[in-house]
């Protein structure tokens, strides 16, 4: 008996099948004789396609994420800057 590997799939072949089986022409059963597939895999594959689907529309909380990331990079910037001319003081003194 000879052991066999399991297949990986890529993220194109997953979103074709998972759009095909959103259109809902076919069964999950005739896609996966189609595509040499278990119906569960399929069905696991649309959970997470949903799952992740609302983060796509989030761009309002993402932009406002990298504004507040870009605010407090300038800040800690000002903040180096501010160490640095103190401490370039400091070495002069002494």
């Amino acid at each position: 008996m000879t052991k066999q590997s399991r297949r990986k799939f890529t993220g194109d072949f997953k979103a074709k099948v998972v759009m095909e089986a959103l259109k809902e022409r076919s069964t999950v059963e005739e896609l996966a004789k189609k595509y040499d597939l278990h119906p569960t895999q399929i069905n696991t594959w649309k959970r997470e396609a949903a799952a992740k689907l609302a983060s796509a529309f989030d761009s309002e909380s993402g932009n406002k994420q990298q504004e507040q990331q870009a605010d407090q990079l300038e800040k800690l910037y000002a903040q180096i800057g501010q160490l640095k001319v103190e401490n370039d003081f400091l070495k002069k003194k002494l």
